[in-house]
């Protein structure tokens, strides 16, 4: 391989911002895997936003970007699976799998698409020092006659179709907007762009937590709601804290620490197979190696309030919540999924379509 931009290459990254900033150009935040395609006649590397390749997890997309893009180009995008018109973030972690006769399963099974929107090599142009509205007008010529599974992001720099497709979108399984200024040059792993993502509010029943890595601090609280048979299931955690509201939780949360999990609603927590009837903390798996998964039990009888984005499959906070307050005036078993917003279902057809 022997392109302008080489692999690897960190992706450009955005900010969060809670609103939608004037002057620029827009475009949908999709729930997948970043990824950077670089292709070179018949060599074809799928790199990740670590940098790691991704190459052998969607051999389908291999096959399917050597066939559409063009001959010699580096490509920005997302790897995204829908089912049901409908981003699903589950099927795509499923693919990460050592076994290649199950990646080849799964790619015929749930087959992956490409979200190309940027463009950073084109030919023997190297596009980095390039505006965007440059980059953006050479992709959109490159992608003209496209065909899925390869998708060219719809953008617009109209703010009022923006604020549209930020409502719209998020049934569909989008994560909200990015706004990228229209002179922005490429700058790998800088967070440079902007994101304005969907927030809600849920009061979550505090079940546990994780020591901190620096000590025994709190890391992250576990957060529970009760399902419609009175089952607490864990859909996550909070764990920004300051170091010293760490610490300052470890002496608040005592009181309602369990000498074990025996008697807690997570006690199969270490189970591998109890986890299909439950959603419980995570359990030692391929995926955390040898990170230590322990926590302590607390009796749940403590309520807080969280922000978070949307939920994964209604069934977990898609990303680390942020915690707010605590809610004494709560009970726990008031702390239910009814209480959460489901977004109007929104088929991805339609935004793909543009």
């Amino acid at each position: 391989m022997d392109l302008p931009v080489m692999p690897p290459v960190k992706p450009m990254l955005a900010k969060s911002v809670k609103d939608i900033p004037p002057g620029m150009q827009y475009e949908a935040k999709w729930d997948g895997f970043r990824a950077i395609a670089f292709r070179d006649g018949p060599e074809l590397e799928l790199g990740s936003r670590t940098g790691r390749s991704l190459t052998r997890y969607f051999p389908e997309l291999v096959a399917a970007l050597s066939a559409r893009l063009p001959g010699r180009c580096v490509v920005d995008g997302e790897v995204v699976i829908a089912r049901e018109g409908h981003l699903d973030f589950d099927a795509l972690t499923e693919r990460i799998h050592p076994a290649d006769s199950r990646v080849r399963l799964l790619a015929e099974r749930t087959p992956a698409s490409f979200v190309a929107f940027d463009l950073l090599a084109l030919g023997d142009d190297g596009l980095l020092e390039a505006p965007l509205v440059e980059r953006r007008a050479l992709l959109a010529g490159a992608l003209a006659d496209t065909t899925p599974p390869l998708h060219l992001a719809p953008a617009t720099t109209d703010p009022e179709v923006a604020r549209s497709w930020f409502e719209r979108f998020e049934g569909a399984g989008l994560d909200g907007i990015v706004a990228k200024p229209l002179d922005l040059r490429y700058r790998p792993n800088e967070r440079v762009m902007f994101k304005v993502k969907h927030e809600r509010s849920a009061d979550v029943v505090v079940a546990g937590y994780r020591f901190h890595k620096s000590g025994p601090v709190v890391g992250s609280l576990l957060l529970g709601l009760y399902d419609d048979r009175g089952v607490l299931q864990h859909v996550g955690v909070c764990a920004a804290f300051p170091m010293k509201r760490r610490a300052e939780l470890v002496d608040e949360l005592e009181p309602l620490r369990l000498e074990s999990a025996a008697e807690h609603p997570w006690a199969a927590w270490a189970d591998g197979a109890a986890h299909e009837a439950a959603r419980l903390p995570g359990a030692p798996s391929r995926w955390s190696g040898k990170k230590d998964l322990s926590w302590i039990p607390l009796r749940p009888e403590r309520v807080c309030e969280v922000a978070y984005d949307h939920m994964e499959n209604g069934a977990r906070f898609r990303h680390t919540a942020r915690f707010r307050r605590w809610r004494p005036d709560r009970t726990p078993g008031t702390c239910t999924f009814e209480q959460l917003d489901e977004p109007v279902r929104y088929d991805l057809g339609e935004v793909l379509g543009g």
